[in-house]
């Protein structure tokens, strides 16, 4: 491979790039854009949870017991009702989330010392939504139950400790997944126009007739795009540590280690696409069904891997965001070195050396 050569044809691209103001938006203002969208809009804490009271008991044990869930930070009080209709319309109508229905003889089974049940209505329509404000709920009778009577814990008492994410926020574990599935989006879509813009523009030629190779083309293609994709990684990781206050635990060297391996298959895979449809539209298209759609959904961004059905768990195997998102995670929260990732440092490196492979094969110096 001729370096010159190469060099030549990053110069001739970078100039290309800097003309072309869509490209420029494309390259820097997007991947910023859309880190600040997802990074604010997704998340799955669950906060101010507009809790219904239906006290029929009336004592000073009930308002405890209500004064008790609105202590706990998660709840808040959207009204208090008289029967059990006025809670379904409430619930119905998304006045309230959840509503607490204590029975008459609260108080009195707690003076007793029998047990006192109380009903917890949740709003199912949304599946996450409801376990979380159940799991809330929980913990909030737990609370007071022992508040009241704390001998009344078990002898053996579990005491939990989270490791990585010791607040359980979901930004922590969001953002650093959400690094991996913009960067895929932008690298593939900037290199998936290249040289679907060669043929559209008619320039093409010109390139086929010169004596610069394929190997030669294709890498001086990939330079600018690598140089961009980079500088975007260094401003997204830059935002989710100052701007979304996600810890970043392990080394940075490393981190950026690992998005120079990432980037160079993306980037490639861009081009493939790029060669095979030979023009801009089918190519944006193509790129974006077959980086961000994979990326957002089979990477375990935000759906665990674990809980697809058998058969998506084994095709998720083929993208690369998959393995990327597993890298961020670690590194980002646990500090994890190189030997914790290496399984899916060398995943990555394989494909990007296949899809190069793959798109100096199915690039020919020739008019068709």
């Amino acid at each position: 491979m001729n370096l010159e050569r190469t060099a030549a044809i990053a110069r001739k691209e970078f100039i290309q790039i800097k003309r072309d103001p869509i490209s420029m938006a494309l390259a820097f203002l997007l991947p910023l854009i859309l880190l600040f969208i997802f990074g604010y809009a997704i998340s799955m804490d669950i906060k101010d949870i507009r809790l219904v009271i239906h006290d029929m008991d009336k004592t000073s044990q009930s308002r405890a017991l209500v004064n008790g869930m609105t202590a706990s930070g998660y709840f808040s009080t959207a009204g208090h009702v008289e029967n059990g209709e006025e809670l379904d319309r409430f619930v119905e109508f998304g006045i309230a989330k959840a509503g607490l229905v204590i029975p008459k003889d609260f108080a009195a089974d707690l003076l007793s010392g029998r047990p006192a049940p109380v009903q917890l209505v949740v709003d199912g329509s949304d599946a996450n939504t409801a376990t979380i404000t159940i799991g809330y709920a929980s913990a909030a009778l737990d609370t007071f139950s022992k508040s009241l009577n704390p001998s009344a814990r078990a002898i053996v008492q579990p005491e939990t400790r989270v490791w990585y994410n010791e607040s359980l926020k979901s930004r922590n574990f969001i953002v650093p997944g959400l690094i991996a599935v913009i960067i895929s989006v932008i690298a593939a879509l900037l290199t998936s126009l290249t040289f679907a813009r060669e043929w559209e523009r008619g320039t093409m030629e010109q390139l086929i007739s010169t004596p610069v190779k394929t190997v030669e083309l294709v890498t001086g293609k990939l330079i600018p795009y690598f140089v961009i994709g980079f500088v975007d990684m260094i401003f997204s990781v830059a935002v989710a540590v100052f701007l979304f206050n996600v810890p970043l635990r392990g080394s940075v060297i490393l981190l950026m280690l690992m998005a120079c391996v990432f980037l160079f298959g993306l980037l490639n895979f861009g081009i493939l696409i790029s060669i095979v449809f030979k023009s801009q539209l089918p190519a944006s298209q193509a790129s974006l069904v077959t980086t961000f759609l994979p990326a957002f959904l089979l990477s375990g961004f935000i759906i665990s891997i674990a809980n697809m059905p058998l058969a998506l768990q084994y095709i998720t195997y083929i993208f690369p965001a998959r393995y990327f998102v597993v890298i961020l995670k670690s590194i980002f929260l646990k500090g994890s070195g190189l030997t914790k990732i290496a399984v899916d440092a060398a995943l990555l490196a394989v494909f990007g050396i296949v899809v190069f492979t793959a798109a100096n094969l199915r690039f020919k110096k020739r008019m068709d």
